[in-house]
């Protein structure tokens, strides 16, 4: 685990409400976090997706697809064999 320390400046309704509401806890803090990275890494996959579905690329056949799967679960087990 890693400590950080936020020191944060909000207006004082914002500050009242957030604090009323037990929105300032670390617990809290750290679920907004996560669900926000989460939400970063959604709209960085959509955004790939998008850029990808724009590029004029040849449709690959099923027997090129199965070979792309393979190869890269191929890739995976060499790597996560080097781990060990």
């Amino acid at each position: 685990m890693t400590e950080v320390e936020l020191k944060l400046t909000l207006p004082d309704r914002l500050a009242r409400e957030a604090e009323a509401a037990g929105l300032l806890s670390p617990e809290v803090i750290e679920r907004l976090l996560r669900e926000e990275v989460r939400r970063l890494h959604v709209d960085q996959l959509f955004s790939a997706a998008d850029r990808l579905a724009g590029l004029d690329l040849p449709t690959l056949t099923d027997a090129e697809l199965e070979a792309e799967i393979e190869a890269a679960r191929a890739e995976r087990r060499a790597s996560n064999a080097g781990r060990r």
